[in-house]
């Protein structure tokens, strides 16, 4: 679907030589042909910051490294009739980023639209989940000190200018560049680092990657294993006394350390693989941007409408024949009558097509109400 890794190639260039060079390995720094402004431009920032009725934790501001207490810009408020603290007041807001506060726009890929489809098009790219945090720094000034992240991150430059510095043990300077507006800089997780700006204000997006580990996809096998062991042995609590004569005990903790490894033994390399797979497509919802007209469309859909692939949708058929279909759409499970997997089947391979391309698989009724239910579930959208 689409072009391969293309998210991923805006922030580093070539992806294959970064995911092969520099990932998980040493800084990287990328010039984007086309900028990072489209994703949120100090324009938006102004706009999200006025106009959006913010409430903490969303937003947050630093200063030399330090938090303010959001008391210092939050006031209280009603929403409907429950009173609420912590409603951001742009004004107190807009006074501190000018006496050096930096804003800090926290999660933004549930709740700032072009960053959701840009963070779930490098999910698919990395099939790694991703958060994006946005920072808005005045001239002459530093957010946070120096720190390392626990996840791999990407800094997209979209407006302004701030200087990055890395850090090898110790204080030494590793790394000291300036990242311009439409500049990415890549960091693996736990380097060390720190950005201030100089003359010029900055608006930077940090998309961070909270990879999937090893330890993660082996420690949900092991549970199943040791789940099944335990229930095989019917073990339950210790006996009394037992670290009173830990020799004594030791005979019936070899007895399930066998059980625990002939379980581990058992384990199927392909379902845990399957599992780890599922893990990360259940996190993803669909993007639903635009849904309100959909669902107000379906009702008019003929073998003329043309229709898409919904953005950052994912889906995979399983059954059919003379099992029920099941369309796996990420966070959830669709069951449709068997007869219908073959038209589900080619739908999942289309990035566009007309209602009527489905007329070798089904009739006029049946797929005009296959439409209007993949529709309805966010999988496709009608193309208006």
């Amino acid at each position: 679907m689409g072009e391969q890794r293309a998210a991923l190639a805006r922030c580093v260039g070539d992806a294959e030589r970064f995911l092969t060079d520099a990932w998980g390995q040493e800084a990287h720094h990328h010039r984007a042909s086309g900028g990072y402004a489209d994703l949120l431009s100090l324009d938006d920032v102004d706009r999200i910051i006025s106009a959006s009725g913010l409430r903490t934790p969303a937003f947050r501001l630093v200063r030399n490294g330090q938090p303010l207490p959001p008391s210092s810009y939050t006031r209280k408020a009603r929403i409907g009739s429950r009173p609420v603290s912590d409603l951001v007041d742009p004004g107190r807001v807009f006074a501190l980023f000018d006496d050096g506060a930096t804003i800090v726009l926290q999660g933004l890929q549930r709740s700032w639209a072009p960053l959701a489809r840009f963070c779930r098009d490098l999910e698919a790219d990395l099939t790694h989940p991703v958060q994006a945090n946005a920072y808005v720094t005045p001239p002459v000034a530093a957010g946070l000190r120096i720190h390392a992240d626990a996840h791999d991150v990407f800094a997209l430059q979209t407006f302004g200018r701030k200087q990055w510095v890395t850090y090898a043990d110790g204080d030494r300077p590793l790394l000291d560049v300036s990242l311009e507006a439409g500049e990415c800089l890549y960091l693996p997780k736990g380097l060390r680092h720190a950005a201030r700006t100089i003359a010029e204000p900055s608006v930077h997006i940090t998309v961070g990657v909270r990879t999937v580990t090893w330890e993660s996809v082996l420690r949900r096998a092991l549970d199943q294993a040791l789940s099944a062991a335990l229930d095989d042995t019917g073990a339950g609590s210790l006996p009394p006394g037992f670290a009173d004569d830990p020799a004594r005990l030791a005979g019936a903790v070899a007895d399930h350390l066998q059980g625990l490894a002939k379980q581990v033994g058992a384990l199927d390399a392909a379902s845990v693989a399957h599992q780890a797979a599922a893990a990360f497509r259940s996190g993803r919802p669909p993007l639903l941007t635009g849904q309100l007209r959909q669902l107000l469309a379906v009702g008019d859909v003929d073998d003329a409408t043309e229709v898409v692939r919904r953005p950052g949708s994912h889906c995979r058929v399983e059954g059919g024949g003379d099992e029920v279909a099941r369309l796996v759409l990420g966070d959830r499970t669709v069951r449709l009558p068997a007869r219908a997997a073959p038209a589900v089947r080619w739908v999942a391979a289309q990035d566009r097509f007309a209602v009527g391309d489905l007329s070798p698989y089904l009739d006029e009724s049946g797929r005009r109400v296959l439409v209007a239910r993949l529709v309805r579930e966010a999988l496709l959208m009608i193309d208006r």
